[in-house]
């Protein structure tokens, strides 16, 4: 787990933004988190904010106390991520995250990663889904609680389409790469990070990392193989991941 030295759910601005409202986090890049060139490593960047995210239910009684009576989790749908600036070793960073929007069975919001300065180093925007923990289906949030919900500000960032188009051809084929414990989370499936980490390994070493956007359809779960193909376009990559014909995840890193 990464350090998590504060929590707190406050009901000021923050910083400079025009945010009455928000759930964060605040961090420390540690050794733990760092490359081999002292700079945070983008697993663990999206670890910082897949925590917020998570804690943020805290922020809202309601819902939490719904979801745990009826046996109902928020997972992962799709998420983007823009690098603004990627952090060094011993920085100081907020992670925070804001409800922005709300469907029966989808949710919407920003996670984004300041500096000591309130400069945004990472923008983010992602879906969630509402499922029934049973049978994995998803279930329909009743409204008067989605209602309860409180909703914010949209932040400022360049949205693109959630949905990833593989290219018809020209993918270049990896050997399987199988699903670990250490891969799989207290939802029992593969954690969304660790399919970027997967990804990441497949990228030339040499290419910079500046937008990141990931498509989750099918949670793969121990005993499962990863199937990787990697397919090039005009600004970076594009990686499938999937378990024997269907895709578990696709990955686009650009430059």
């Amino acid at each position: 787990m990464l350090p998590m030295n504060d929590i707190r759910h406050s009901k000021k601005p923050y910083l400079c933004r025009k945010l009455e409202f928000m759930y964060s986090l605040n961090y420390k890049v540690t050794t733990s988190t760092c490359d081999s060139e002292g700079k945070l490593k983008l697993f663990s960047a999206l670890q910082m904010m897949q925590d917020c995210s998570e804690m943020w239910i805290d922020s809202e009684p309601q819902v939490k106390e719904y979801f745990a009576s009826e046996n109902m989790a928020q997972l992962l749908a799709s998420r983007q991520v823009e690098i603004m600036r990627v952090p060094d070793f011993k920085e100081e960073l907020t992670v925070t995250t804001s409800v922005y929007g709300m469907k029966p069975m989808f949710g919407f919001r920003n996670t984004f990663i300041y500096d000591a300065e309130g400069k945004p180093c990472y923008r983010t925007w992602s879906m969630g889904a509402f499922v029934d923990k049973a049978n994995g289906k998803l279930k329909r949030v009743d409204d008067a609680v989605a209602n309860s919900l409180l909703i914010e500000p949209q932040l400022e960032m360049n949205y693109k389409d959630r949905r990833i188009i593989l290219p018809k051809e020209g993918g270049k084929g990896f050997a399987p790469i199988p699903v670990m414990r250490a891969d799989i989370d207290y939802n029992r499936h593969v954690n969304n990070a660790n399919y970027i980490r997967m990804a990441m390994e497949l990228l030339p070493e040499d290419f910079i990392i500046k937008g990141l956007r990931v498509e989750y359809r099918v949670a793969a779960k121990l005993g499962d193989s990863l199937t990787p193909t990697l397919f090039e376009i005009e600004n970076g990559f594009i990686i499938e991941l999937a378990i024997g014909n269907e895709a578990s995840a696709i990955v686009e890193f650009t430059k």
